[in-house]
């Protein structure tokens, strides 16, 4: 039993929609610390690039918009690289490497005035950036067994939310578009928090190795990608998850700003208010969701996710053909329901992937899934940019609407192909997870 465990009222633990003896064990503390540490910096960042091109650099929306479709395409280009180095030296040794440079490239960020010498930033913290997603997860289900695996990724999910919540509050606090100094600020705050999050995961190396069940069944390591290429539950799930995706967290970090400030006419401040009420509408719900989504089919969850996304996209249309303070609240509810589908999609897609994949494979199947991050947001960036630059905000929103509901159905059609563990729906039981 942990330290922290046992140093907890019985009542409180009792109350938790967890095993507090396994996710508040020190391991999973520091890694939860480095979460915390690295997404507060992209908070004081986070959907500012595209302003900061825009009003600080005088830069056009579409070239704005264009840079973030490279940086994800190649992040999506080199990610099945990562994958397949993850597998072979493990999640620890990537991190090691790759955090360093993000880090210098977010902090560079401020201090590239000129389209190419963004584009090189851009390509610089890609480059760093494509091996994290993969990492991330692979180390996450080496320090936690697999029946606590999708309350460890749900409440990772709380802890990004925690950070970007109070982090966006701070940057747009601290930023101005009159300001250029006010940008070079938080993206140096940004950079110094990356490095930081870089140094707690690794005192977590020792269990960041390359996977055990290589070194037992050497007949293995003749499988790599042309394996995972043909699962196809798996490949059918990246599909659906690309489409929901791009009309979910795809569209946001560049479509938001530019809808709130350019086509519903409302302040950067406004930007930051919906971040804030997004993020801490997932604080307060990801612990009650947790209780609530164990034991229920994955596949249905992200159906439900699908739903409420698409009911946000709706209210962002609706905010269109009313006053500023109406407008305003109809965001902010809208991006209420997102953040509700957030706090299901979070969970239990990750869960759902880590169940599809072998150990000795489990590094490119999670580059998989980063590729989809990626790819929807390279789609979400371009579609945003052609879209709201030739003043087509609502039949912008009406697609992601429709989107997220078409892809969310696609992942449900999957449920009879899943195994009840799988789903979600049986626990598995496994051995106790590491002290």
């Amino acid at each position: 039993m942990s330290e922290t465990a046992t140093s907890l009222p019985g009542r409180v633990r009792d109350r938790l929609p967890f095993d507090a003896d396994v996710l508040l064990s020190r391991p999973v503390r520091r890694f939860f610390l480095s979460t915390l540490l690295g997404a507060f910096g992209t908070g004081t960042i986070f959907a500012l690039f595209v302003l900061y091109c825009v009003h600080l650099r005088h830069i056009p929306t579409t070239v704005a918009t264009t840079m973030l479709a490279w940086e994800a395409i190649l992040g999506a280009a080199i990610a099945p690289l990562y994958g397949t180095l993850v597998d072979r030296r493990g999640p620890s040794i990537v991190l090691a490497v790759t955090m360093p440079i993000v880090a210098v490239g977010i902090a560079s960020i401020g201090f590239a005035s000129t389209v190419p010498m963004l584009f090189g930033v851009a390509t610089v913290i890609s480059a760093g950036g494509a091996g994290m997603w993969s990492s991330f997860n692979v180390l996450i289900t080496r320090i936690v067994s697999e029946e606590h695996r999708q309350d460890a990724f749900g409440l990772n999910f709380m802890l990004i939310n925690v950070g970007i919540g109070l982090g966006s509050i701070v940057g747009t606090s601290i930023v101005s578009l009159h300001d250029l100094r006010s940008f070079q600020v938080v993206y140096l705050i940004a950079g110094a928090l990356t490095f930081a999050d870089a140094v707690v995961l690794f005192t977590l190396r020792r269990f960041g190795g390359r996977a055990e069940v290589r070194e037992e069944h050497e007949a293995l390591a003749a499988e790599g990608w042309l394996t995972v290429l043909k699962d196809r539950r798996m490949v059918r799930f990246v599909l659906f998850s690309l489409v929901l995706m791009i009309c979910g967290y795809g569209s946001i970090e560049a479509g938001i700003p530019l809808f709130v400030t350019g086509s519903a006419h409302l302040s950067i401040h406004t930007v930051g208010l919906l971040i804030a009420f997004n993020t801490f509408t997932i604080i307060v719900a990801q612990l009650f969701v947790l209780g609530r989504i164990r034991g229920r089919s994955r596949s249905l969850l992200i159906g439900l996710v699908g739903v409420l996304w698409g009911a946000s996209w709706l209210l962002a249309t609706s905010s269109l053909a009313v006053g500023a303070f109406a407008a305003t609240s109809f965001l902010c509810v809208g991006q209420i329901l997102f953040a509700i589908g957030e706090t299901v999609f979070q969970p239990t897609s990750p869960a759902l992937v880590n169940e599809l994949a072998p150990e000795h494979l489990r590094g490119r199947y999670n580059a998989l899934i980063g590729m989809v991050w990626a790819g929807s947001a390279a789609i979400g960036a371009v579609i945003a940019g052609v879209a709201l630059g030739h003043h087509a905000a609502t039949a912008w929103t009406l697609l992601l609407a429709g989107g997220a509901v078409l892809g969310g159905f696609g992942v449900t059609t999957m449920r009879r192909s899943l195994s009840a563990v799988e789903d979600g729906t049986v626990t598995a039981e496994l051995g106790a997870p590491p002290a």
